[in-house]
């Protein structure tokens, strides 16, 4: 009797899933019959699923099946074990298979990015080639509802704005599809060992050096065991509100992007300034957004700072002038007229015929102490704690060095350029000046302020690095802690 209670629960269990699965794929329109679906298979858990699913589900949604998958190279023996579990899975299933081996780490050294942003580039990079060399119109991904959670939280935490809130789509260009998209985690594991499926497993997801592993096993154990036992369930309700009324928001936004758009060509979107002026900022930042996107293609590596110094140029910045940007983006205003484009050799050969060169908008979130690279002030910064006693003269120390009263600071602190209407107290004066007006008496060449990195503890410069301390953070009587910035050449 209770065998038969068990095998019962057992294939209510994996109904549930199915149910699932249909619902969002028909929700969400994402298969229509005929369609041709290449499914990414890792070899761990969620692909497993995804595949294992998908072949059950084919003939509900008449659609065909293949499986591609790419070794990244990075995990040696456990690479090409996954790769070879892969290949006899399609065996079994009597699927077509699409195998590639890339060196991630290569790709990673030679473009300069994060081993993350490195392998998810290689990874749909490949994906997109496959499928346009052997006719997919789909492609599935074994994303799930954790994972939509982890993403929220971790975009949060890096201060994203609505777009990186939103989540991870269902459907993204009608081409990419994510089936389990509202399925956990545990239903995951509960399927795969209700119907005693094999998997190989990543060791690489138990690394805490990656953030997405320090929130999986750390953060989100404690919100749910301390203040929310279904933040998992709360972040993807918050994601699919922000995510219905970013679609509303640009729906909004597509009209004044037509009216204030003079030419737009594959790789170069020209904009009237003009148009600017008759909008508020948040619609600005939205247009300066959609017009960075339609030229790159994704916003991966623009800032919030990025978008600002961007309106700060068609506002208020010199009447012929540019801004340089991730990934050879170009901004550069001629009068009247704010031109975006990607130049196709490096922007450092390209600024040279330019004039009013502009650096980049940079911003960076530091918490001291430790060393920090300032690559646009060709810069590092080091900070280092000290009790009161430890310092014996600050007459001599000189501009690269300051001393700060830490209880005066809040944690983390910000390191900037400048932005116009900055304004601070410098040491020794009463009052306020304008950082433009220091830069002018103190004869600082105009292409060194812009490069000039600022230290910014709650919304205050407290540093004009290498220039100026500001009075509110310096060390006084009272003080019994202090920390000590150094400007070191990079």
């Amino acid at each position: 009797m209770s065998s038969q209670h068990d095998n019962h629960d057992k294939r209510l269990a994996e109904k549930r899933i199915i149910r699932t699965v249909k619902k969002t794929i028909v929700e969400n329109s994402m298969f229509k019959s005929g369609d041709h679906v290449l499914v990414a298979v890792s070899g761990g858990p969620d692909s497993l699923a995804l595949i294992h699913l998908l072949d059950t589900l084919s003939s509900v949604f008449s659609f065909r099946l293949a499986i591609a998958h790419l070794n990244h190279c990075l995990r040696q023996k456990e690479s090409e074990r996954d790769a070879e579990f892969v290949a006899a899975l399609a065996r079994k299933l009597n699927l077509p298979v699409y195998m590639e081996k890339q060196d991630v780490r290569q790709y990673q050294r030679r473009h300069k990015l994060s081993l993350e942003e490195a392998a998810r580039r290689v990874r749909y990079t490949f994906l997109n080639q496959v499928a346009e060399a052997n006719g997919f119109n789909k492609i599935a991904l074994g994303h799930h509802y954790d994972d939509n959670a982890e993403l929220l939280l971790m975009y949060l935490l890096r201060g994203s704005g609505p777009l990186g809130l939103s989540g991870i789509p269902p459907v993204r260009d009608r081409k990419i599809v994510r089936p389990l998209i509202n399925v956990k985690r545990s239903e995951i594991i509960d399927y795969l060992t209700e119907k005693e499926l094999e998997y190989v497993s990543d060791t690489s997801n138990a690394d805490l050096n990656y953030l997405r592993n320090k929130l999986r096993h750390d953060l989100i154990p404690q919100l749910l065991s301390s203040y929310n036992p279904k933040i998992r369930e709360t972040l993807n309700r918050t994601a699919s509100i922000i995510r219905s009324e970013e679609e509303w928001i640009e729906a909004l936004i597509d009209p004044i992007f037509k009216n204030t758009l003079i030419r737009q060509e594959d790789d170069k979107i020209c904009l009237s300034r003009e148009g600017f002026e008759q909008i508020p900022l948040a619609a600005r930042r939205r247009l300066i957004r959609k017009a960075i996107l339609t030229v790159k293609g994704n916003l991966r590596r623009i800032t919030y700072a990025h978008i600002d110094a961007t309106i700060r140029l068609a506002m208020t910045g010199p009447a012929v002038g540019f801004l340089d940007l991730p990934d050879r983006i170009r901004i550069q205003r001629n009068h009247q007229v704010l031109l975006i484009f990607k130049e196709k050799e490096n922007l450092r050969t390209s600024s040279k015929n330019l004039r009013q060169p502009i650096c980049p908008a940079y911003e960076y979130r530091i918490t001291p102490p430790g060393r920090f690279h300032i690559k646009e002030a060709g810069a590092y910064l080091k900070f280092s704690e000290m009790g009161i006693k430890e310092i014996t003269d600050f007459g001599h120390t000189g501009q690269q060095i300051a001393f700060f009263d830490i209880n005066k600071l809040r944690i983390p602190l910000i390191v900037r350029n400048f932005r116009p209407g900055d304004r601070f107290s410098p040491l020794g004066m009463t009052g306020t000046q304008k950082v433009k007006t220091f830069f002018i008496n103190n004869k600082i060449p105009r292409e060194q302020r812009a490069k000039c990195p600022f230290l910014v503890s709650s919304d205050k410069i407290i540093w004009v690095v290498g220039h100026r301390l500001d009075n509110s953070v310096k060390v006084s009587a009272e003080t019994r802690k202090v920390l000590k910035a150094e400007v070191l050449l990079a």
